[in-house]
């Protein structure tokens, strides 16, 4: 990279090193390190979230699917917008589990179910969660070297060594410095500030690119595919592999049944100041994703233009004889899009990219290493202990904690042979723990017949499942017939029918559901404990619009228009997919209509999203942090919230209570 492209990078890195250092004084307890005070605001969860998909990796396992299936995915995807959209307007899950007061997801399974299985599935989460994290580091470590253009291989003391775990050693010792300053409070405030940059550097790089690409270059570079493959019709895409339509639909029952399961940004779901912040949060965070769209179908296209069309074929042959130079076949083909963007982004917008690159790795890495390091403390360790750890040994054993995890990925990352997809890989270890999870938290928050036995059933079964299959596609391979969803999509399928089956013959008395949400009578324990912004809301009774989207009391006009949009927005699409779908089994259209068609709403709209959501989310994003430095500076420290779990309840409201609780 030139002089120019590194002092961007710096410049962009001291700023977030100097705010992030300056979060410190403001972590005073235990829960302000795990749930960031239970204070962040709608817009501070919704940017600092999605930073955590900005990263190399991210890129990386995004330019794979594109790359592979091209607009298609797009197509077809869209086929899933009710689904997701009742998700994110109803706040299915995430909603009702902060009414639960918990910090952690294991932390609810012991109010819900019991203490041993609290302490199973913290140990399942935490060995599936840094398993899944153990190639992230490691692939954004190669990115990086392969976009700056550093040597494969470096000698350092007599022996050759990989430059990529040079750079994946320097990348996650920063990120962990991040992480440990300030916990949940750092890396949201950090992570926040790195997502307004990054929307805003977006903006750069789109223009750069809609001025150095002509539509018609790539049209011509992606357009002559063999029959079955195409990359523009999704009519003509049924041979595409792994990433299809049967890809799209088993990836959206997956992700509605494993709504919050998956842990990796654990301390987001207790972050929220009330339950209602977590659900704008989430819808919120579907507007500013509109906004990444356009940037990620730009790179890959053009990337791909770069390889493929005749007029940059001298610079594409450069490309090729470099990804020669690294080892592995599968690390070549991860490193192809990355390695054509580094030598096609002239001075200035590569430095631009790789400051977004590398905001997104901390963002991200912080984020996991967050997460499980602190899960394995509160779902493992705090439940098994006799004697309760005080509040500052209980944040010394977190960080402790988080170095271990740094240090496992880093050893995993360098030692284990990647033969998957990167999403297919995600998606397989996810189920290990999500697998049987899905079933025990829906049925945990929403069924009151739900069992303590219905939920080992169906978590065994899942995660057995899931572990079988990555045996079977480690030794088997190709020959093994199910990819990594597959395997997902059918384990979650029985952890269900078991939860249920299995509930209904144990079931003797109906769980407490009132108690344990703070409904009702029981509401009175929050004014003890501190948490008066938490409080149940009555739903909407009038008008079929209000029923569903679900408004309620706390909604005001501004939330009714934003998820209104949202609903309106999705809607658009999914009824163009509704039509064109219906048109084109009629009559057909011809490539060139395709090739308009993604031109506008492939390319066009999102880069008007990006404009917009840029200067939103910059407004919002500085106004919630502003407000959180203002709650935290008032906050009440309790330090009896600490994740202990007594009776079925959380330690401070099992103190506070009285007269209150009847036999659950």
């Amino acid at each position: 990279m030139h002089l120019i492209d590194w002092i961007l990078v710096a410049a962009v890195l001291i700023l977030v090193f100097s705010i992030g250092a300056l979060t410190q004084r403001y972590m005073r307890s235990v829960a302000d390190f795990m749930s960031g005070g239970r204070v962040a605001g709608r817009y501070l969860l919704a940017v600092s979230k999605g930073e955590m998909m900005a990263g190399a990796v991210v890129f990386a396992a995004l330019f794979e699917i594109v790359a592979r299936a091209g607009f298609t995915w797009t197509w077809w995807s869209w086929i899933n917008i009710p689904v997701s959209l009742f998700v994110a307007v109803t706040g299915f899950v995430i909603y009702r589990y902060r009414e639960t007061r918990a910090m952690t997801l294991a932390q609810f399974f012991e109010i819900r179910y019991s203490k041993k299985f609290r302490v199973f599935t913290g140990i399942l989460g935490f060995c599936a969660g840094i398993v899944n994290f153990g190639i992230i580091p490691v692939i954004g470590a190669r990115f990086i070297t392969s976009f700056v253009g550093l040597p494969p291989v470096v000698e350092l003391f007599g022996l050759e060594i990989g430059t990529h775990l040079l750079v994946m050693a320097v990348l996650l010792s920063t990120t962990l410095f991040l992480t440990l300053v300030g916990g949940q409070i750092t890396v949201m405030v950090t992570d926040c500030i790195e997502g307004i940059l990054s929307q805003m550097l977006y903006l750069i790089i789109i223009f750069a690119l809609l001025w150095m690409f002509d539509w018609s270059q790539i049209m011509e570079a992606i357009g002559d595919r063999p029959p079955g493959e195409s990359m523009i019709n999704p009519f003509d895409s049924l041979k595409v592999q792994d990433f299809n339509l049967w890809y799209v639909l088993m990836a959206a029952f997956v992700s509605v049944y494993g709504t919050m399961a998956w842990q990796n940004q654990s301390a987001y779901n207790s972050s929220g100041l009330t339950p209602h912040e977590n659900r704008m949060g989430n819808i919120l965070g579907r507007w500013r994703e509109f906004g990444k769209q356009a940037l990620v179908f730009l790179l890959t296209m053009c990337a791909l233009t770069f390889l493929m069309h005749p007029d940059f074929a001298s610079e594409a042959l450069q490309v090729q004889n470099e990804l020669s130079m690294i080892p592995g076949e599968k690390a070549q083909d991860q490193m192809r899009i990355p390695m054509a963007v580094s030598h096609m982004l002239p001075i200035g917008i590569k430095g631009a990219f790789c400051a977004v690159l590398i905001m997104g790795i901390f963002g991200g890495d912080s984020t996991h290493l967050h997460s499980w390091g602190s899960l394995f403390v509160q779902d493992v360790l705090v439940p098994l202990r006799k004697k309760p750890f005080s509040p500052k040994d209980h944040i010394k054993t977190l960080r402790r904690s988080i170095l271990g995890v740094a240090v496992f990925v880093f050893i995993f990352g360098a030692c284990f042979p990647q033969t998957e997809f990167i999403a297919m890989w995600w998606a397989i270890t996810m189920a290990i723990y999500v697998g049987g999870a899905g079933a025990v938290i829906i049925g945990g928050l929403y069924w009151k017949k739900g069992t303590t036995e219905g939920a080992w059933a169906a978590l065994l079964t899942g995660s057995g499942l899931a572990v079988g299959g990555i045996i079977a596609r480690l030794f088997l391979k190709d020959a093994f017939p199910l990819n990594g969803m597959q395997v997902s999509f059918f384990s979650s399928l029985i952890a269900v029918a078991l939860y249920i089956i299995v509930s209904l013959l144990t079931c003797k008395e109906d769980f407490n559901m009132e108690r344990m949400l703070h409904r009702g009578k029981y509401e009175k324990i929050l004014e003890a404990t501190g948490d008066t912004t938490l409080q149940h809301q009555e739903f909407a009774k009038k008008g079929i619009l209000a029923r569903i989207l679900n408004f309620n009391e706390h909604f005001t006009k501004g939330d009714k228009w934003i998820t209104t949009g949202l609903f309106a927005w999705s809607m658009m699409w999914f009824t163009i997919f509704i039509i064109g779908s219906l048109w084109n089994l009629i009559a057909p259209w011809p490539n060139e209509v395709w090739k308009t068609f993604w031109h506008i709403t492939g390319i066009g709209i999102p880069v008007f999203m990006s404009f917009v959501t840029a200067i939103w989310f910059t407004w919002g994003g500085t106004r919630d942090i502003i407000a959180l430095f203002r709650r935290l500076k008032v906050e009440n420290v309790n330090d009896l919230d600490n994740g202990t779990v007594v009776g079925h309840q959380n330690l401070d409201e099992a103190i506070s209570q009285t007269d209150i609780s009847p036999k659950s």
